[in-house]
């Protein structure tokens, strides 16, 4: 091998080791500019609250602290360590705090997904399943906990993925990954589940012997799995607490980021999953029967519940990793003996991004503040409803945790695990107004004294012509209607 050739190498594998860094450092500069609008959903209140009442009483909640419906009932936070990292983060720097902690997030899973494809893909077609799975899920990359666990699930799904793809077994080395997820955010189960196709991955077309052997390595990493997921400070409840969303059976259709994928119009996902018959068409894929199973149940997740499209997105290009490679040109040689020199030059150059990433954050934030969606908070009638002294609000299921934040004790807010079926379905009838009895119900049943609607809810413009309510404020954001005490002191006397 010539000299020149060599050096060649040395600097090609120079360049590839620093591009999941760049796809990242870009990643996060863009989500930075693009900062508010990750502060789009209500709930991130609610979160940044709960890590906050953590930090001050050194405990995590074992019941409901929030609502004046459920107050004292049985509720846990799965997400307690997202909680606390946005809550320190807020706190030192308000709202640019999580704004920063998620696009870090964002920024890591894309670098970590590079770096995982770039085993069997060249840089070019690594960088685009990047930004495709970025793009799909834009729709969910939210200042909310289940971001901060984005680049866990990835490293834990690719290091499943390159064991099965080796037929060995995964090291036991990353069981802190899944405790670090369990954490994080109640989405480590899907990480739980997956270890059974990756076995049948790993063992397909082995003898019948290796495959009986294989497969007891891997059911003994998924028990160590399962344990490693308790270590929190919940401990074995974090499974249940987890797993209480999905047995809400037919709310799972209202809550918009639960519900099944629309094709009315044509969409990103749409897109992509044509894109993703073409590639399989065009190529000629050959796939073995798990991986087949695996791309199904994934998209089958997504199809079902919007929110699982970013773990379609994230996940299905390290399915397709190996199969994809084995089909290409084989990849260029990377060096493996470099020089000192060399690796000191390529961490200078990987510290020169990391410092221009958070120079032009420190610049960015001199000049910008980043604030919530308006929509969201409803600040003028908040502060009314608290001149007036409410105690027991209706409110819309999207101002629950802007309420939250106020120290307003909510009717519902974004925990429906908490709430149950029966309850929220009941609730969201009564808004939509699809049983007058439900709202008038409701108000009685809870001796509501005031309502927090948004500005177009039927509920609204129904209280209009209700007894005894009066609409005391409205602007383009929320609607107030309180007891109308006239009415209610006319009613005794018209009973004398």
């Amino acid at each position: 091998m010539s000299l020149s050739f060599t050096n060649s190498v040395a600097q090609h594998g120079r360049a590839r080791a620093l591009v999941p860094l760049c796809v990242g450092a870009g990643a996060y500069l863009f989500f930075l500019l693009v900062g508010d609008t990750l502060l789009q959903d209500s709930d991130s209140f609610w979160q940044i609250k709960v890590g906050q009442w953590i930090l001050d009483h050194r405990a995590l909640p074992y019941t409901d602290l929030y609502s004046f419906t459920r107050f004292g009932e049985p509720w846990l936070s799965t997400s307690w360590l997202s909680q606390v990292l946005f809550a320190v983060s807020y706190e030192q720097w308000g709202w640019a705090g999580p704004v920063i902690l998620t696009t870090i997030a964002i920024a890591l899973s894309a670098a970590i997904l590079v770096h995982l494809l770039d085993a069997q893909l060249d840089a070019a077609r690594s960088v685009l399943f990047a930004m495709l799975a970025l793009a799909l899920s834009l729709h969910h990359l939210l200042a909310r906990p289940h971001i901060l666990a984005l680049p866990v699930m990835v490293a834990w799904v690719g290091m499943l993925m390159r064991a099965a793809d080796r037929k060995s077994t995964p090291s036991w080395v990353h069981l802190p990954l899944m405790a670090l997820w369990s954490n994080l955010h109640g989405g480590f189960v899907l990480g739980l589940a997956l270890i059974g196709p990756m076995a049948l991955v790993a063992i397909w077309d082995l003898a019948s012997r290796e495959q009986i052997r294989l497969l007891l390595r891997w059911f003994l990493f998924g028990v160590a799995a399962l344990v490693a997921s308790c270590v929190t400070p919940y401990g074995w409840r974090t499974l249940l607490g987890a797993t209480n969303i999905l047995n809400l059976g037919e709310l799972l259709s209202v809550i918009s980021e639960w519900m099944p994928a629309n094709f009315a119009s044509f969409s990103a996902f749409e897109a992509a999953l044509l894109g993703l018959i073409a590639l399989g068409l065009a190529r000629g894929l050959v796939l073995s029967l798990p991986r087949i199973l695996l791309i199904l149940l994934l998209t089958w997740m997504a199809l079902t519940h919007v929110r699982s499209i970013e773990a379609f997105a994230f996940l299905v290009p390290l399915v397709l990793a190996k199969p994809l490679g084995s089909s290409a040109a084989p990849m260029e040689p990377t060096a493996h003996g470099e020089s000192w020199p060399a690796r000191h030059v390529t961490a200078l150059v990987a510290l020169m991004i990391v410092a221009a990433a958070w120079t032009s954050t420190s610049i960015y934030m001199g000049h910008h503040r980043f604030t919530f969606t308006m929509n969201q908070t409803p600040v003028a009638a908040v502060d009314l409803l608290q001149q007036r002294k409410a105690q027991r609000i209706f409110n819309a299921y999207q101002f629950g945790g802007y309420l939250i934040s106020r120290g307003i004790p909510v009717f519902v807010d974004g925990r429906a695990e908490l709430y149950g079926e029966t309850f929220v379905m009941d609730f969201f009838k009564a808004v939509e107004v699809k049983k007058l009895d439900n709202l008038t119900r409701l108000l009685d049943e809870y001796r509501i004294d005031a309502t927090l609607m948004v500005a177009d809810a039927p509920a609204a413009q129904v209280l209009d012509h209700i007894k005894g309510w009066k609409r005391i404020y409205a602007d383009d954001i929320a609607v107030i209607h309180a007891r109308d005490d006239r009415q209610t002191a006319d009613a005794p006397a018209a009973a004398r």
